[in-house]
């Protein structure tokens, strides 16, 4: 199958390799002498170093090139930006020739509050198959080799079928959804948690604090899932769950660092400035706060996150907050 990668960030670089043995892949990013060296060099020492490029892989800047590659055949088309650079993404794609779409990008927009499928039905329409493949994955372990476990969502049906073909096997295994509203919320909102988490390892708080945190974030998750239009069921699965647990727990996720960094006294700029990647719980934190006071749905996490990233609150302010709250009976 012919697969165009729009986007060579670490994820996207990551499935690149993945998949390179198996399908025609064509790498795209935007920055020219970044691609010219990653092709030279048969490595993305940018933003995923140590991980050779397959021979097969093509790398290139020239977005023309990439589009070509998936105008004819079976062929699929994955825009692997951050949330901020899907809108301008898809806008270049407008009145394209393009057979289909999917995105790894999980969040909202800042300014528009709207997940990733309604930018896209907002410039494409609903011309063009769409969805998202999402699930608990760190970019270094997919291009090692290791196993994981993603979900593709799309309300089209042979779009699934599409990307389930494409990428299951080998050491990836994928499952279907078409609940795109869940899975997109779910992928979103674990980030904010992860920085909620990475708090409350920072300052020592033990491993009894970080199960409970985990777990009424997973009750936040399902409360506004739920009121977008998400099924329940979906948050306990791989893009739910799943996903929380890794972001949350794992090392590797740029939101837990965002979180330890706070619980050492560091400011948000210099933590994001460290890190040299998008950490889109940061992003994500205020329109998740605005959609719950809009909907009128209850997110202590999330609000106390927000507070300690934009309203100046401390991390130990944070946790007062959380465990001052009046006691209540255990619901979703």
């Amino acid at each position: 199958m012919k697969i165009g990668v729009l986007g060579a960030g670490a994820w996207g670089t990551a499935l690149a390799i993945a998949l390179a043995d198996r399908h025609q892949i064509v790498l795209w990013g935007r920055d020219e002498e970044a691609m010219r060296e990653a092709e030279q060099q048969r490595e993305n020492r940018a933003y995923l170093p140590g991980f050779k490029l397959p021979e097969g892989l093509r790398v290139t800047a020239d977005f023309e090139a990439a589009i070509a590659h998936v105008n004819d055949g079976p062929a699929l088309l994955i825009a692997a930006t951050a949330v901020a650079g899907l809108r301008p993404l898809v806008q270049r794609l407008k009145e394209r020739p393009i057979p289909n779409l999917i995105w790894l990008c999980k969040g909202f927009e800042q300014d528009t509050r709207l997940l990733p499928h309604q930018m896209v039905r907002e410039v494409l329409g609903d011309s063009i198959p769409h969805g998202a493949l999402s699930g608990p994955s760190f970019a270094q372990e997919v291009a090692r080799g290791l196993p994981c476990a993603l979900t593709v969502a799309s309300g089209t049906a042979a779009l699934r079928d599409r990307v389930v073909q494409a990428a299951h096997g080998r050491n990836i295994r994928v499952y279907s959804s078409d609940d795109l509203i869940g899975v997109e919320v779910g992928g979103a909102v674990k980030n904010i948690l992860a920085i909620a988490t990475g708090v409350v390892d920072g300052m020592g708080l033990g491993l009894n604090a970080r199960a409970a945190l985990i777990t009424r974030g997973l009750a936040e998750i399902t409360r506004l899932g739920v009121a977008l239009g998400g099924r329940s069921e979906t948050f306990m699965g791989l893009t739910g769950v799943g996903d929380l647990i890794l972001t949350c727990t794992g090392d590797l996720s740029r939101n837990r660092q965002v979180g330890l960094g706070l619980a050492q006294g560091k400011k948000l700029n210099a933590i994001v400035a460290e890190l040299g990647h998008v950490a889109e719980g940061v992003r994500c934190a205020q329109a998740v706060r605005a959609l719950a006071q809009q909907h009128g749905i209850e997110m202590p996490i999330t609000n106390a996150v927000a507070g300690v990233l934009f309203d100046g609150d401390s991390p130990r302010e944070m946790v007062t907050q959380l465990l001052s709250r009046d006691p209540r009976e255990e619901a979703a």
